[in-house]
């Protein structure tokens, strides 16, 4: 054994059995061991027996009672050499004055390493670890004591070190805190070493080492905690030059100018920009534990010219807060806390150019009670200063990516209507799945489960899930542009069906019971766009056509080995793809780009045509006079350098300064 502990075990019933134990000194004259005999106890010299019976088996323990740290200087109970313990040991187990068992042992018991004295209360002084490593020897983790597997440690001895000396830690942790790293001339770590090496390796010192850099120098800093502003480019007198669509509106103070909107997860969140010429119409739900107020009403906006304008305010109280409070928990009267809260608030900005001329504000305060939940909305509307049409949106009348497809329902005479896709929620079942509109430029594909019979009718079957993917788009034109008239049918494009097929078949009767072909379980719905053109350097997409089409599968009703349940699951899905399409069909080509295809810029690395690109109009990275103005000069300048480089010219130039 090299521990202080040993576990054996005693088979047999041990009722009537006394264990014993005995240390066993080899005589040095023969070699031999002490005989064997029953007379012995529970304990000798620094070790116990102990004995757990049971049914049939029973546990034997020896422990080691005594001390096995190294000894400090005028420390008594220890070990005075690192191979502590070698002693020979043997149990007995017998009935009666017979042994019935009988188990020697040999133990060879090493000093610990780890470290029980006192601490030196003297600060240790640690180096700059900037020109000096912070330790020479990493490993040595142990105070006064040997830490196996580490040769740089000062404390181990020669005899510990022949323990592990195979098998010492390397590198940085093992105490080579100076590598030779591979950029020193001395240096043959690299297994190719390139022929201009001897020009550009590094003549330095070990002391002088790159591997310092990751020692942590110690000092630190407090963090800065950056405000909610964004720089700007300032011009003199002005604060700013104008709003593109898209920017953050800003305030007098150089912050954003935020009302609460939707992220792309659905939650709202009460500090986001309003960005110019950008509409929205967003709820956010809240109650009285959790509700804050936004910006105050007072700040002013930056107007975009450097000048900055008040909101005109107007303030207006709910009288029907039923569609506003979606839950309401029944409390006593005398308890409830109520609070006059905002419900609805509405930004209208009058814009003109880059610039806010007016922001109208109108706002409907309620009283919100504890336990109540309150449903606020917010609106943002751009209208332009120049437009006599109220209902007129901003200036750039395409769709943008990420907001919904307009749709309109011509044939009712509610024209309003709708293009969705499922939001699955639960288990996923087509009864308690939501409806999400089609977002612009964003393709989608979403499913929900029906829950189908093993007597399902086949043509009930198929009736039934085409009114479930009809049940998405009720409409029958979608709007080429965001800002499309109900009013104008040329701003809709009608929607193309193509009707799934019908099977006239009824193959769920006879011996086909629970087998339906020709299910229309998938929806697809295609949307050809185009940019059309641009509005102060923003796309301008137009919807070109919709097209609706159905993917048919076979459905079978699904069971083990058994069919006992009498319901199976038919996942039926709706797909949204949208496809860009270039605005005007592209030139066809022409006799010669078809022959000679060493001309054409898309086939090859050099492109003869565009040799003086800059100067063509296709070049719109600086104005066309500027490129011009650059091209002449550089045309001088290589005429100049031609003349000046004939040898009539430095004749001539001889002859006239003589």
């Amino acid at each position: 054994m090299s521990g202080p502990r040993v576990n054996s075990i005693f088979l047999g019933n041990s009722s009537g059995v006394s264990f014993s134990i005995i240390l066993s000194p080899i005589d040095e004259e023969t070699g031999k061991l002490q005989l064997a005999n029953c007379s012995g106890s529970k304990r000798a010299g620094d070790w116990n027996l102990n004995v757990t019976p049971g049914m049939n088996t029973s546990k034997v323990t020896i422990n080691l009672t005594r001390n096995l740290q190294l000894c400090l200087p005028n420390a008594t109970d220890c070990c005075t050499t690192p191979l502590c313990v070698v002693e020979t040991l043997q149990v007995f187990a017998c009935r009666n004055s017979v042994m019935l068992a009988h188990l020697l042992i040999q133990a060879e018991i090493y000093a610990n390493s780890s470290f029980t004295g006192n601490v030196s209360e003297n600060a240790t002084i640690i180096p700059n670890q900037v020109f000096q490593p912070l330790g020479s020897c990493p490993c040595d983790l142990t105070a006064g004591a040997c830490d196996v597997r580490c040769c740089c440690d000062l404390e181990c001895t020669p005899d510990l070190k022949q323990l592990f000396n195979e098998s010492c830690f390397t590198g940085v942790f093992g105490g080579d805190v100076n590598p030779p790293f591979d950029q020193l001339c001395s240096s043959h770590s690299m297994e190719y070493t390139p022929d201009w090496f001897p020009f550009l390796c590094v003549q330095s010192s070990l002391n002088n080492t790159p591997f310092l850099g990751y020692f942590y120098h110690g000092s630190t800093s407090t963090p800065r905690v950056p405000p909610f502003k964004i720089p700007l480019h300032t011009s003199p007198g002005k604060l700013f030059t104008g709003y593109r669509q898209g920017d953050p509106i800003m305030t007098e103070e150089n912050e954003y100018f935020t009302i609460p909107q939707q992220s792309m997860a659905g939650q709202c969140v009460r500090n986001a920009p309003v960005a110019y010429l950008q509409n929205f119409d967003v709820k956010c739900l809240t109650n009285l534990a959790s509700y804050k107020d936004g910006l105050p009403h007072d700040v002013r906006i930056n107007s975009g010219t450097g000048d900055f304008i008040q909101q005109d305010v107007i303030y207006r109280t709910i009288t029907d807060m039923g569609k506003f409070i979606t839950e309401s928990e029944s409390l006593h009267t005398a308890e409830v806390l109520c609070q006059n809260v905002t419900f609805e608030e509405h930004y209208t900005f009058i814009w003109k150019d880059k610039n806010i001329e007016r922001i109208n504000v109108t706002v409907f305060l309620g009283s919100l009670c504890d336990g109540e939940i309150l449903t606020q909305r917010f609106t943002v509307k751009f209208l332009s200063l120049e437009s006599t049409n109220v209902a007129e949106l901003f200036g750039n009348p395409g769709y943008q990516v990420g907001k919904p497809v307009k749709a309109a329902n011509m044939n009712a005479s509610d024209t309003f209507g709708s293009l969705n896709i499922w939001q699955p929620a639960g288990r996923g079942l087509c009864t308690l799945a939501t409806y999400t509109p089609v977002l612009f430029g964003l393709d989608s594909f979403s499913g929900c489960i029906l829950e189908v019979g093993i007597n399902e009718d086949c043509s009930l079957l198929r009736g039934n899930v085409t009114e479930k993917l009809n049940s998405l788009i009720r409409a029958t034109h979608v709007g080429k542009r965001d800002n499309s008239s109900y009013s104008d049918l040329n701003d809709w494009v009608e929607i193309i069906r193509l009707d799934p097929f019908n099977s006239d078949t009824n193959v769920s009767s006879g011996n086909l019971k629970g087998i339906c072909p020709d299910i229309p379980a998938n929806l697809n719905i295609r949307i050809i766009f185009a940019d059309v053109g641009a509005v102060q350097g923003i796309p301008q997409r137009e919807i070109l056509a919709v097209q609706i089409s159905y993917s048919t599968v076979i459905w079978q009703f699904q069971c083990g080995l058994i069919c006992e349940n009498s319901i199976s699951f038919l996942p039926i899905t709706a797909s949204v793809q949208f496809i860009k399409v270039p605005a005007q069909p592209p030139i066809p080509l022409t006799r010669f780009e078809i022959n000679f295809t060493e001309f054409d810029c898309n086939r090859n690395d050099v492109c003869w045509p565009q040799l003086f690109y800059p100067l063509t109009r296709f070049y719109t990275g600086e104005p066309y006079s500027q490129c011009l103005a650059k091209g002449l000069s550089l045309a001088f300048l290589i005429l100049l350098a031609v003349i000046t480089s004939n040898p009539w010219f430095s004749k001539l130039w001889n002859s006239f300064l003589v």
